[in-house]
């Protein structure tokens, strides 16, 4: 049995091109999946942005999408993650801005916030749909705020991180999983249900 299962994940692994814990992935994996509990406040950040660009918020869905993840779409992710993530120079909204907290497309540099909308909107002009691309707000394991793109596919939900070149599930990383964009709405936020207490140890 063991060696069946093996091969299948070698398989599968050559099929995508991916990591293997991504490549076996599949819809029965529940820890691949986040569990969202409601709705729950805005980011400020994001609620100023969408004053500006509320087309971007404006944005429904009637159903759930889990992105079938092929090879082809495996490369597309790698693309605009590696694109976004070297392309544009790391910055705080205090040093581009002058003020503490600004989401907007990068103009050559950004925060984190930035680098997700950029990858967003990318991934989203080659036919992505807005219901898969989730702005995620979550807590590193030293207590800063950060924010990820999560990806929902049917082999998980994966995120895209200008801290890390690697596409991963979102339970193999170390972050704490607060809120992400609504799958339906694209101008609400709902909270995470992250129940992965064990892996981010004193978070809170």
């Amino acid at each position: 049995m063991r060696n069946v299962g093996l091969f299948k994940a070698v398989l599968i692994l050559a099929i995508l091109g991916a990591s293997a814990t991504i490549a076996t992935a599949n819809e029965t994996d529940k820890s691949a999946f986040m569990i969202v509990n409601g709705k729950t406040a805005q980011p400020i950040g994001h609620h100023e942005f969408c004053q500006v660009h509320s087309a971007e918020c404006a944005i429904r869905s009637d159903s759930r999408v889990r992105v079938h993840l092929d090879q082809k779409r495996w490369k597309e992710l790698e693309a605009v993650n590696t694109a976004v993530n070297t392309g544009v120079r790391p910055a705080t909204d205090q040093e581009i801005f002058g003020r503490p907290e600004v989401w907007e497309f990068p103009d050559g540099s950004g925060d984190c916030e930035d680098f997700v909308l950029l990858k967003q909107k990318i991934l989203m002009d080659k036919g992505w749909p807005a219901a898969a691309l989730l702005i995620t707000v979550v807590r590193q394991t030293n207590g800063d705020g950060h924010a990820v793109l999560t990806v929902t596919t049917n082999r998980g939900d994966l995120v895209l991180d200008n801290l890390d070149s690697h596409i991963e599930l979102w339970s193999d990383t170390s972050y704490h999983y607060l809120k992400r964009q609504s799958e339906y709405d694209t101008g609400a936020w709902m909270a995470i249900g992250d129940g992965r207490a064990p892996q981010v140890g004193s978070l809170k």
